[in-house]
């Protein structure tokens, strides 16, 4: 990755690369979890960036020391607090973790999957007592199987604001909610809300809540297609396209934005989360708004001018 980034890569070092990554799964689990750190340092200045992947270890390494000594490169330029706070230092160093635009399935050893949405991190901690689930950063659905031990150990997911516990539920928690705030959907079965300062509150299917350390909001239907996410789509319903681009600027590298003059203009349709051109193409066909290339990189959607 170092040299690859360098700009100084030849066709050999390219060649020994794809070799080294397909050689093991290990290895390529290891060269994404790079590849979601550089494009979290994009807006370090280039030459701190780039020490943090250049100063890294020999690969032989142990996987996460590699990638722990890669972040701490930057000490020396004052930057490691803000990297170790960041969503960075959580994708690279978590266990399962995704970069921007991208949707990972991961089936864990008791067939329970999960599915990590865009910037997602977690963790997983099989005990004895319990099936646990850390999630570090983003968004986490899991369709959970029967524990094929005597012990019928609870699943959960534990974020920031408590953990999310089931026996047998398809379910996600969001941990960046907004306002401090997880977010829980219940698409199939029964969970439980466990703050960490509050009661437990018990949330089923087609429901959803937010809920804090401390409280639990009322829990609200779920809006139809909310899951679609985990198939790589967004479904938008009558949708204010000020929200729908709030979305769909998650799944996308830079800076994609609405103008305010949308005001409460609505969309409605099935849109690629894969490919955030092709979404934003289909958006400007559909509803009266123009999108604006600055750059690759710079994209605003605005009214089309002289609209009615």
């Amino acid at each position: 990755m170092a040299r690859l980034w360098s700009g100084e890569a030849s066709a050999e070092d390219r060649a020994a690369c794809a070799a080294w990554r397909a050689a093991h799964a290990d290895h390529e689990r290891a060269w994404q979890r790079l590849r979601a750190l550089e494009e979290q340092l994009v807006g370090l200045p280039r030459r701190a960036a780039r020490r943090v992947l250049l100063e890294a270890p020999p690969s032989r390494a142990p996987r996460r020391a590699v990638l722990r000594a890669g972040v701490l490169a930057l000490l020396a330029g004052g930057t490691a607090y803000t990297v170790r706070r960041s969503d960075a230092w959580q994708l690279a160093t978590a266990d399962y973790a995704t970069g921007t635009g991208e949707i990972r399935d991961v089936v864990l050893p008791d067939r329970t999957r999960l599915v990590l949405d865009t910037r997602s991190a977690v963790d997983v901690r099989y005990s004895q007592a319990e099936r646990a689930v850390l999630l570090r950063a983003g968004r986490v659905h899991a369709a959970t199987a029967a524990d094929p031990t005597p012990w019928r150990r609870p699943f959960l997911i534990e974020c920031a604001a408590g953990a999310v516990r089931t026996e047998d539920a398809h379910y996600s928690v969001r941990g960046d909610g907004g306002g401090g705030l997880a977010e829980v959907a219940v698409y199939r079965g029964e969970v439980e809300i466990v703050p960490r300062h509050a009661p437990a509150q018990r949330l089923g299917a087609g429901l959803r809540a937010c809920f804090s350390d401390t409280a639990i909001e009322a829990a609200q239907p779920l809006p139809d297609a909310t899951e679609s996410w985990t198939r790589g789509t967004l479904v938008a319903e009558h949708m204010r396209v000020i929200d729908f681009i709030a979305e769909l600027s998650r799944y996308r590298s830079g800076l994609l934005r609405a103008d305010p003059a949308l005001g409460d203009l609505r969309v409605t349709g099935v849109f690629p989360l894969g490919d955030t051109d092709r979404a934003l193409a289909n958006l400007a066909q559909g509803v009266n708004v123009d999108v604006r290339y600055r750059t690759r990189y710079w994209v605003t959607v605005a009214p089309r001018a002289g609209r009615a």
